[in-house]
């Protein structure tokens, strides 16, 4: 990450918080969120490699947002 404040997740495991600074390894396949926290923004750097040649694998399959109720720091 390079700027601001924000979290990670892999379904069904511990929500990580994000600083300037911190990498994270999410291996291909593997379902995860980011973002930023509530009170924040956050500018990140993303990098993957691109499905073989001839595969109908996309690079990523975007999920539906987070509703208010699972997002970190919701009152």
């Amino acid at each position: 990450m390079t700027e601001g404040a924000g979290y990670v997740q892999t379904r069904g495991e511990q929500l990580i918080e994000l600083r300037p600074g911190d990498t994270v390894y999410t291996p291909a396949g593997e379902w995860h969120w980011h973002g930023a926290t509530a009170e924040d923004f956050m500018c990140h750097l993303a990098l993957w490699e691109a499905p073989e040649p001839g595969s109908d694998e996309p690079e990523t399959t975007w999920g539906e947002h987070l509703t208010e109720d699972e997002y970190p720091g919701h009152s």
